[in-house]
């Protein structure tokens, strides 16, 4: 009679499966990076849990999550900082260009370029005196709408009275005679004067107005 082998009889062994070596694997999503509560160069950059609890009794979770509030702060703060200094360098950079136009202007007997205000703070409607292209030349400026604005002598052009826009009119008014001039055109509607008011040319430039020159008509 036929007997099986020793193989017959014996079961089959399993192959021994090598170990997958996975350190600091006990996180959710895999190998968290090594430097996840390493202590940083920066003390800004240190990162603690909210609970205060070391890094050795936070669940696993937060080894693959690990977005706390210090790091948070110091990632709002570095951004802040680079806004600031890039807003900085543009406006240095533009004054700097101003400051070459004037002198170019200068050389030419132009008037400069002169900042009146920002617009940020001048309503629609809203008026505001200024000194151009001298001192002791007054002017008047006044926004007749979200991107319009006018700029005239505050001189009547009669008797050198102190003239009043009236947005809300359309004109503007010499009080010492009752002379009256077009808001839109600076010429004389009624009264006294027979010459339109000198007008200032404006540019608006990063959100500020400035004067660049005046325009004299005698028509």
């Amino acid at each position: 009679m036929a007997t099986d082998g020793p193989d017959n009889h014996e079961p089959r062994r399993a192959e021994p499966m090598a170990p997958r070596v996975q350190p600091s694997s006990d996180g959710l999503t895999g190998v968290p990076p090594v430097t996840t509560y390493k202590p940083a160069s920066e003390r800004e950059q240190h990162t603690l849990a909210p609970d205060g609890r070391p890094p050795e009794q936070q669940p696993a979770w937060r080894r693959d999550f690990p977005i706390d509030w210090p790091q948070n702060h110091y990632v709002a703060r570095r951004d802040f900082t680079k806004f600031m200094v890039l807003t900085s360098l543009a406006f240095t950079v533009g004054q700097f260009w101003i400051g070459v136009q004037n002198y170019l202007r200068r050389r030419r007997g132009q008037p400069q370029v002169v900042k009146i205000v920002s617009l940020a703070v001048l309503p629609v409607g809203g008026t505001v005196a200024f000194e151009y292209p001298e001192r002791h030349d007054d002017c008047i400026l006044v926004r007749t709408g979200e991107n319009s604005l006018l700029a005239y002598s505050q001189k009547c052009t009669h008797l050198a009275c102190a003239v009043v826009p009236r947005p809300e009119k359309g004109d503007i008014h010499c009080p010492c005679h009752e002379g009256y001039f077009d808001l839109a055109t600076g010429r004389p509607i009624a009264g006294p004067p027979r010459r339109p008011l000198p007008r200032v040319t404006l540019r608006i430039r990063g959100g500020d107005v400035y004067a660049t020159g005046v325009e004299v008509s005698t028509v």
